[in-house]
């Protein structure tokens, strides 16, 4: 059997109602598949509306190492290129997403 060494945390966050996406989820998921291991994460998942603001958002994301860089730069990355109606929610969620993974982290300093 394969070993699997990704963690795959989900949060949510409220969209502002004055985008399309908001106006029919009303909420933003974001999800992280994470190496455990190396702090790497390796795919990404979130709801909006548009395939192409999914891909460049992952595009962002994959490969950005969350021991070995502070969140604050993956944060700086997205406002710096992402500029769509909701990127305070896209930036709230990660922010949740990545302090549930330090969580878990705490509770399981053997991994």
């Amino acid at each position: 059997m394969k070993e699997i060494k990704t963690v795959y945390f989900i949060s949510y966050a409220k969209l502002p109602n004055n985008t399309s996406a908001g106006a029919l989820l009303d909420y933003i998921g974001l999800g992280l598949y994470i190496d455990y291991q190396s702090g790497m994460i390796e795919d990404v998942a979130i709801t909006l509306l548009t395939d192409e603001a999914k891909l460049y958002l992952k595009d962002l994301m994959v490969g950005f190492n969350l021991h070995e860089r502070p969140l604050d730069e993956l944060v700086q990355r997205i406002e710096f290129h992402y500029h769509g109606m909701s990127q305070k929610a896209i930036i709230v969620v990660l922010k949740a997403v990545y302090e549930r993974y330090c969580h878990w982290k705490k509770e399981n300093p053997t991994i």
